[in-house]
């Protein structure tokens, strides 16, 4: 029997944000990421849409005894999506591997009244930095549509319910990178 991993590509990077276990470096081929935003949650996240000429980094983790209830509850706006045969991994035994995505039908761009909060970029960041170095942070950001939308600095007051505390480095690396593409942080919208 295959064992249950899930593959995430935004704040599942980040291992400080859950405690599954097991977690590895993987490479999901066939989708890019999207920051959008569904009448589902009041912000913009990110969501994994289908793009067959992209792969994009992540990390997989085991899901415990099969039970998918924790994950599923905190993926709540996506669909969770069977993926094993999209993803490169390094693990030696059957593993079946599902990805979480909010359907094209469900979503819309960020906007102003649903930005991007910088709590939640942050952690994204920060879990790439760690998982896979600056490079890794930089392929992030290639892989990723929507940078268009606002980014409320919300880092005063964490919007973000798994916030973390950045180092005063990552928070210089988090806003020199976001200035490089041309995001402009904005403390109200």
């Amino acid at each position: 029997m295959a064992d249950p991993y899930f593959f995430g590509y935004g704040s599942l990077v980040n291992t400080a944000t859950h405690d599954f276990p097991d977690p590895q470096r993987a490479t999901l081929r066939g989708w890019r990421r999207a920051w959008r935003h569904t009448g589902l949650r009041p912000v913009a996240f990110l969501t994994a849409i289908p793009d067959p000429a992209a792969e994009i980094d992540g990390m997989i983790a085991h899901v415990p005894g099969d039970d998918w209830q924790a994950l599923d509850q905190r993926e709540w706006a996506y669909d969770r999506i069977a993926a094993t045969d999209a993803i490169s991994h390094k693990l030696t035994h059957e593993v079946e591997i599902a990805v979480y995505a909010v359907p094209e039908h469900r979503h819309a761009p960020a906007s102003a009244a649903h930005p991007i909060v910088l709590s939640y970029l942050d952690v994204v960041f920060q879990g790439y930095l760690r998982v896979y170095g600056p490079e890794g942070v930089d392929r992030f950001i290639a892989t990723t549509d929507g940078w268009t939308g606002p980014v409320l600095n919300d880092r005063a007051a964490p919007r973000y319910p798994r916030h973390q505390m950045l180092s005063p480095e990552e928070i210089r690396f988090v806003d020199d990178r976001l200035a490089r593409i041309g995001v402009t942080q904005v403390d109200r919208l």
